[in-house]
């Protein structure tokens, strides 16, 4: 379909909008405003246009892990978010300094990109693209 343009958001299921917000700011999000809606969602996006939409409707009993990731039964389903980076070094350096552990680097054929955890276990990736 040529009329799709980009993406327009990324959908979390968190349990807590105050600890994912503050996780979030760290990595340049602002916030836009909710909870707002049925499920209901509240909605930050980075100056580079890139928009999360947290839905808050987590079970208070759902388990702790990430049932995409963390299980031996691999279940269907997106597994991650990667956002583009132009220096990773740099990067690395400002996630240390906010506290945010690295759980898995990757160097190939020029490329890196390495992960991290939010507070809710969802995936995060930081790539830089070959230089």
């Amino acid at each position: 379909m040529k009329q799709i343009t980009r993406i327009n958001h990324v959908g979390l299921r968190v349990n807590d909008l105050a600890v994912a917000r503050l996780f979030y700011e760290k990595l340049g999000f602002e916030f836009l405003g909710g909870p707002m809606g049925p499920e209901p969602v509240a909605v930050m996006e980075h100056p580079c246009g890139i928009n999360i939409n947290f839905i808050l409707n987590a079970s208070a009993d759902a388990s702790p892990t990430n049932i995409l990731m963390d299980e031996s039964v691999k279940h269907t389903g997106f597994t991650h978010i990667a956002l583009e980076i132009t220096d990773a070094d740099a990067v690395k350096r400002q996630l240390d300094s906010l506290g945010i552990g690295i759980t898995e680097t990757v160097e190939y054929e020029g490329a890196v990109f390495f992960f991290v955890r939010d507070p809710d276990g969802n995936v995060i990736e930081f790539h830089r693209p070959l230089s």
